[in-house]
Formats: structure tokens, C-alpha cells, sequence
């Protein structure tokens, strides 16, 4: 074993672009992060679109996090790859500010497109999706990210192999 060698410092192991964009493609699912009044940290699972270098969510009025978020504008959304499809261990936190939009213009783009993200090949499903979440209560979150931390399993795995020998 390389004795230069330690998993203390991982940021020679980051996601290079493409490979964050297909871990974006490949997810709709994220851990949506946000503070309390209190300051604690709190982080539910919530599908979204990635769109014009945002994410975006959607979310009924009636959850906290909305006050939440209207209150401080700082968020964290983090994706992995697991369930994904993708063989690599890969994963992606965005430290970022969020907006909560209820115009109808956004909202009349965002359900369907996360219909089609959710229900693909199913016309039918994507309208009853758009449907049943078209509500008077619904909002969207934007997430515009400030802050980008990447890892990749495979450039860590493939030093420790290079360490052992």
C-alpha cells in the first residue's frame, strides 16, 4: 500500500461535467434540504425537472417547507446515483437559493414536464399526473445552485486499487 495514500482528502475524486449531467438525466429523484425556524436542517426526497440549469419541484402551499424557504432563501438539493440505473457510485450536492413561484405560466410548464419525467410512454397517465396536481395550493420551487460538490466512486476505487499494488 502507497503510503502517501489516505480517503482523508476525496476532492481528487469530483464528478467531471458530462458525467453530472447523466447522473442528473438518470435520477428524478433529489433530497431537497432546507432550515427550520430553528436552524436545524431538515431534507425530504421530492421528484424534479432539471431545466436551464435549475431545479425544479413541485410542492403543495400547505408544507412548511414553503414558509421555510420564503423565510431563507438557503437550500441544498443532493442526488446518487442508486436506483438510477447507473453502475457507477456517483453523487452531487448543490448548495443553492430557492424561489417559490405560483404563476400559472410556470405552472402550466413545470406539471407537465415532470409528468413526462414520472409517466413517460403514458399520454394518459402524464394527464391524470398534471390532473391531480393542478391544484389551487400548488407551487413550484426554482433552485438555482451557487455551489457544486461532486464525487465519483470510480476515480476513488481505481486509487486504491493503484495504492494496493
Amino acid at each position: 500500500m502507497s503510503d502517501d495514500f489516505n480517503y482523508d482528502d476525496v476532492s481528487s475524486y469530483t464528478l467531471d461535467d458530462t458525467d453530472e449531467l447523466a447522473l442528473i438525466a438518470a435520477q428524478d429523484e433529489c433530497t431537497f434540504m432546507w432550515s427550520t425556524r430553528e436552524g436545524w436542517p431538515v431534507g425530504v426526497i421530492m421528484s424534479y425537472v432539471y431545466d436551464s440549469g435549475c431545479f425544479w419541484l413541485s410542492v403543495s402551499s400547505l408544507r412548511v417547507r414553503v414558509q421555510a424557504v420564503q423565510r431563507d432563501p438557503r437550500v441544498a438539493v443532493c442526488l446518487t446515483s442508486k436506483g438510477a440505473g447507473l453502475k457507477a457510485a456517483l453523487s452531487l450536492t448543490y448548495k443553492g437559493t430557492c424561489e417559490v413561484l405560483s404563476d400559472r405560466a410556470t405552472i402550466d410548464w413545470f406539471l407537465p414536464a415532470l409528468a413526462r419525467r414520472l409517466r413517460p410512454g403514458s399520454e394518459a397517465a402524464q394527464e391524470a399526473f398534471v390532473r391531480l396536481n393542478d391544484t389551487p395550493a400548488r407551487r413550484v420551487l426554482k433552485v438555482t445552485p451557487t455551489q457544486r460538490i461532486g464525487f465519483d466512486g470510480r476515480k476513488m476505487a481505481a486509487a486504491t486499487r493503484a495504492a494496493m499494488g
